[in-house]
Order: structure tokens, then sequence, then C-alpha cells
């Protein structure tokens, strides 16, 4: 569903991607992990079609996104770190609207809306405006809009940051079960690395731009001798502190270009 090969991206005389190669099956849920400052963020703006890569290529569903922007697009729902939802509209008129820009017939957006919010238990609070809900029930109105046109894909960039445990272990619960039951391809990064562990089929795990290791969660324990994730992860990228990854601002003017470019 997702091949990238020999894929990098330069800013003048910064590398920031080295030559990764990854693929991502159909159905899976892969974790993609990584230090601040590993790569990621870049990595994933190439995916989705916001950065171009300076070389190599990537395949969405059989589409080279790089000539096939606008189809590409369709193919993929995302989640950003930070909320991209109107507060000052109600749970069903985000629905509403993201139908709307993915020009979904008034029919099956109906469907689809039901559907999605009954799936993530917001169906009852669907005519309540979204400044009134909490961090879980935004976390999963926004993941419930990113899978409202039915995309193969969906990219989830830290879809738990600051949520309590409870909100946590009900968002993973309803992904994993839209997983199973419309076979959606889950991309998703996390620095909570037991949450890979437990809903992740493979893992990747990038570091100074390069994809240093891969494979299952097992696969990686074994490799670096070690009982937990965490402690392959450490054992792989070292304890030091990294620069923070990309803002707010970047990730919500992100969001709008790629639904700007759906219209």
């Amino acid at each position: 569903m997702i091949r990238v090969d020999n894929l990098t991206k330069t800013f003048k005389a910064f590398e920031a991607v080295k030559g990764i190669s990854f693929h991502v099956a159909p159905g899976e849920i892969f974790a993609f992990l990584g230090p601040n400052g590993a790569g990621k963020t870049t990595t994933i703006k190439m995916l989705t079609t916001i950065l171009r890569p300076s070389s190599g290529t990537v395949m969405l569903d059989g589409l080279d996104p790089e000539h096939h922007k606008m189809a590409a697009r369709k193919k993929f729902g995302i989640v950003f770190q930070d909320s991209s939802l109107d507060g000052e509209q109600t749970a069903y008129e985000n629905m509403e609207m993201h139908g709307v820009l993915y020009h979904m017939p008034k029919k099956v957006r109906a469907e689809r809306i039901e559907r999605m919010l009954t799936t993530f238990e917001l169906w009852d609070r669907r005519k309540d405006y979204v400044k009134k809900f909490s961090g879980g029930m935004k976390r999963r109105l926004e993941i419930a809009r990113g899978l409202m046109h039915s995309p193969k894909i969906l990219f989830l960039d830290e879809p738990t940051l600051g949520l309590d445990p409870q909100s946590r272990n009900q968002l993973w619960t309803h992904v994993k079960h839209l997983n199973e039951t419309e076979n959606t391809t889950i991309f998703l990064t996390t620095h909570h690395l037991d949450e890979a562990d437990r809903v992740a089929h493979r893992i990747g795990i990038m570091d100074h731009g390069l994809l240093i290791a891969q494979g299952t969660s097992a696969e990686l324990k074994e490799q670096t001798n070690t009982s937990t994730l965490e402690d392959a992860f450490l054992a792989l990228t070292g304890s030091s502190l990294r620069d923070e990854d990309a803002s707010s601002t970047d990730q919500l003017r992100d969001y709008a270009q790629i639904q700007g470019s759906i219209k």
C-alpha cells in the first residue's frame, strides 16, 4: 500500500532524509518511530505530498504522488499532532465540511458521518460545538473525520499527545477496530512506545535521517537483546535529548494545503 525506495530530502547543505526504503502492506499498522529531529516529520510530509522528494520514489496504492498528486491525496486521511478542527462548528458540521471538500455525494456523506461518529462514540454529541469537547473527544473526532472519505491509508502523527491513559486506550481500541473492519492501512508516529508495542504489526525506527531498523516488536527486541520496545529503541538511538519537531503552525498550514488542493 505504501512503498518507499531510496527516498532523500535535502535542504541546501543539510540532508534530512538519507536514502530510506520500506514498504507497508495493505491493512497493516506500521509504527514509524524516532527521536525528535530524526527525519520522521520530513518523511511524512513527502509521503503526504506536502514536500517534494530530492530523489527516490514514493508509491501510495500504486500512485506516484509526484505525478498524480490529486489522486494520491484522495487515497489517504491525515491527523496531525495539533487540532485542525473548527471549534465554532458542531461535530457534524466539521464532518460535513470534510465530505464536501472530498466531493462526496450528500447521501453518502450523511451515511458515512453517522457511521464514523457512532463508531467513535460521538453520535450523541453531533450537535455540540467542538470547543466544548474534551481533548480525547477532539482526537476521536479528528480521526473520524480523517476516515470520512473512506481512505485506504490513514496517517496518524502523535494522535494521543496530551491525552490521559484512559483516552489513549479508548482511541487505540477504535483505531484497531477500524483497521480490522475496513482494512485501513495505518501509518502512525508516537513517543508512547507502549502504544506502538501494543497496536503495530511492524515498526520502523529512524535516526539521523536513516532508517536504522525495522521489523516486529519481537524482532527488534531480539536484535538488541532487550526485553521491552523502549529498551530496544534506546539501544538503537541512544539516550541524548534532541530538538523538537515541526510546530503546530506548520502542521495547521500543511493540513490546509492538503484540504485546499482537493477542492
